[in-house]
């Protein structure tokens, strides 16, 4: 997966992460998470340095100073609308398997470049695959139903 970026979903105001399958369909899966998390993935996605370490910098530092590295990060299930990760750790005495909430893995991953996976069981749940509207069969039969509704709408059908 990639990240996309973070949005802000409408009317609702609530943050959304967006990751990208890479390679197949390219679903694209969205994770509501926090303002907090929302903005340490868009710092990192930007590549701020802040003048002191944010949560997810500490985070970072603490695993590289204990001699671990991120492997991976996985967004491993969905069960009643909430998203579970796991981040993957590599150590010296051998690998480490941490449950994560996903905006703190994506927030984590990004910091340190390593891979972001999901489950194929979510991205079934959950993703969808974006449709380009401006191209297609689809979308040319899109245009030319409104061009008909266009020539047979009255003005006095929005009459009040």
């Amino acid at each position: 997966m990639e990240v996309v970026g973070v949005r802000v979903e409408m009317p609702s105001s609530s943050p959304i992460a967006l990751l990208r399958e890479v390679g197949g369909t390219q679903r694209v899966l969205p994770i509501f998470i926090g303002a907090p998390e929302a903005t340490a993935i868009a710092l990192a996605l930007d590549d701020v340095v802040t003048p002191r370490p944010m949560t997810h910098d500490l985070m970072t530092n603490v695993i590289e100073e204990l001699g671990a590295n991120l492997d991976h990060v996985s967004v491993t299930d969905l069960r009643d609308g909430v998203f579970y990760a796991e981040l993957h750790l590599a150590t010296g005495v051998g690998p480490h398997t941490i449950s994560s909430r996903p905006s703190d893995a994506i927030a984590l991953a990004v910091r340190t470049g390593s891979p972001i996976y999901a489950a194929e069981s979510v991205l079934d749940e959950a993703a969808y695959v974006e449709e380009d509207q401006a191209d297609g069969p689809e979308a040319e039969a899109m245009v030319e139903e409104f061009k008909e509704f266009i020539d047979s709408v009255d003005p006095e059908d929005f009459a009040l």
